[in-house]
């Protein structure tokens, strides 16, 4: 049992290496629209998973889960996406990306207040911490007021809803991962006529736009829903937690890496900070 729920562990970990590189390739498919990149990535995120679905035989699990999941995932994985896709288009990207990332912190936070939990002194401290690494990125050296974008707004947003999202998750540990193939496939349906009606169509810009998107919705956008899935269901859900505070860093460093971001000592102070605070709250948790 306990070398199970490691493995558990350690497939869930896989989704926080991808998600690191859902900030690049975001940026790498512009000039596409949040919708119709949803619309486009789900697509063939969803398609991965009715293939893993169609040759471990889980159809048939599929027809036993109660409308109403589907209806919270497709209602998780679309506002999720739709926010960050939105918020990296009207703010910059390192910016938005990091405060996106506070999702780790408020994991630990909302689990604190479930029934059997306790908020400690530490988890405050974390997230006030952390929410002063969000705060130095908006003010960026030049004032809150001069600051604040949109995106930003967005991107807090993004954090809330993927928070709740993986909470309300873990206490559905019943329902197949299968699912999530159900929940890719429902968004980007969703996400077609949405497109079609509020947007207007942008193909990716050359081999490299083409290759994001496809990038995007094999790992970070496909791959990693699924293996996410069984990390918090299965496995240790605080480990996981901790090991996500790692996600803004690396996201900042692909971003820094590629040329889409600039270095700067605020950048880094800013990503520390999030990341030292929710750290700091993950321990008080597994106390």
């Amino acid at each position: 049992m306990l070398a199970e729920r490691r493995r558990a562990t350690l497939v869930g970990f896989s989704a926080v290496v991808l998600w690191s590189l859902l900030a690049l390739f975001t940026v790498g498919s512009a000039p596409v629209p949040p919708l119709q990149l949803n619309a486009m990535t789900f697509a063939i995120g969803g398609t991965m998973g009715l293939i893993w679905v169609a040759r471990s035989g889980g159809f048939r699990q599929l027809g036993t889960v109660p409308l109403k999941v589907y209806a919270f995932g497709t209602a998780g994985l679309f506002g999720y996406h739709f926010l960050y896709f939105s918020a990296l288009r009207m703010a910059p990207p390192a910016e938005a990306g990091l405060i996106a990332y506070l999702w780790p912190l408020l994991i630990v936070l909302f689990s604190g207040l479930l029934p059997g939990e306790k908020l400690r002194r530490a988890h405050v401290a974390g997230a006030a911490v952390a929410f002063a690494g969000a705060a130095l990125i908006v003010a960026g050296g030049r004032g809150i007021g001069g600051g604040l974008q949109p995106g930003h707004l967005l991107a807090l947003l993004c954090a809330l809803t993927w928070a709740s999202y993986s909470l309300i998750s873990r206490r559905l540990g019943a329902v197949p991962t299968a699912t999530v193939a159900v929940f890719c496939l429902a968004t980007s349906a969703l996400s077609l006529p949405a497109h079609l009606a509020l947007e207007e169509t942008r193909w990716p810009v050359g081999a490299i736009g083409w290759g994001a998107v496809l990038a995007l919705g094999l790992g970070p956008v496909g791959l990693a829903f699924y293996t996410w899935d069984i990390g918090v269901k299965r496995g240790d859900i605080q480990m996981l937690g901790t090991a996500s505070y790692a996600a803004p860093l690396f996201s900042t460093l692909a971003l820094v890496l590629a040329g889409m971001a600039r270095p700067s000592p605020t950048l880094a102070l800013a990503a520390v900070l999030i990341a030292g605070g929710a750290l700091l709250a993950a321990r008080a948790a597994r106390r």
